[in-house]
């Protein structure tokens, strides 16, 4: 049965601040990366096949620490980083293809960046909501349709998310293999929202903690069977 995997990142320097993020790269805290190694362990019976992340360090750094703290998880493969052959600086990355006996392919695309917030990166959340109204930058942060100043609505995120889902990340579901997605609050959401076949009015309620992993068990043809969160 193959599975499907998915992560936010542990906990980040600014999400210890509690700063918007977004798509400033900020690298995970010091309680991140162990939130990240329990992951690991959570997953040690699982083997991962194929992984893959967002182009921002928070969920580069969770998904290798994920597949490297317990051998067991990536079967022993070593993890390689492939970058995507549209980047604009190839620097020639294709010319190695790979072992893919002894190798587990980490893919990361812009496609499974966080949510562009815009004018609110770098500010304080609590901050933000004493300025702006706490019901107002709820709205901002958790509807579906509503852009916060200047950014990405969750609908404007699933946009970019699910058609790279489908074409990129589904055909290795339906060839039999567990993935992993390390990526971000906003951008699994929109992932979730499609296989958990939610509506956009159910969308508030939906909260990711940190690197705790979701497991969709997987069919073949790519329907989902169930699911487990690893607390």
């Amino acid at each position: 049965m193959p599975h499907l995997i998915l992560t936010r990142h542990g906990q980040s320097l600014w999400n210890a601040t509690n700063k918007f993020t977004g798509w400033v790269d900020v690298p995970l805290s010091e309680r991140g990366r162990a939130e990240a190694t329990i992951a690991s362990c959570k997953l040690a019976t699982y083997r991962v096949d194929v992984c893959f992340t967002s182009k921002l360090i928070r969920a580069i750094e969770t998904a290798i620490c994920i597949l490297t703290e317990k051998d067991d998880v990536c079967g022993g493969k070593t993890p390689i980083l492939k970058h995507e052959i549209d980047e604009v600086d190839w620097h020639g990355w294709d010319q190695y293809q790979g072992d893919r006996s002894q190798e587990l392919p980490i893919f990361t695309n812009v496609a499974l960046d966080e949510r562009f917030y815009g004018d609110l990166q770098g500010l304080n959340k609590a901050e933000t909501a004493a300025r702006y109204g706490s019901e107002l930058v709820h709205e901002w942060r958790r509807s579906y349709a509503v852009r916060p100043p200047g950014g990405e609505s969750l609908e404007d995120t699933q946009k970019r998310v699910i058609p790279y889902f489908t074409e990129r990340i589904m055909p290795h579901i339906l060839q039999g293999e567990t993935v992993l997605v390390a990526a971000h609050g906003n951008s699994l959401r929109a992932i979730i929202m499609q296989l958990d076949q939610l509506a956009p009015e159910q969308v508030p309620g939906l909260e990711l903690e940190t690197a705790v992993p979701i497991v969709y068990d997987m069919s073949l043809a790519g329907a989902v069977l169930g699911k487990q969160i690893l607390k």
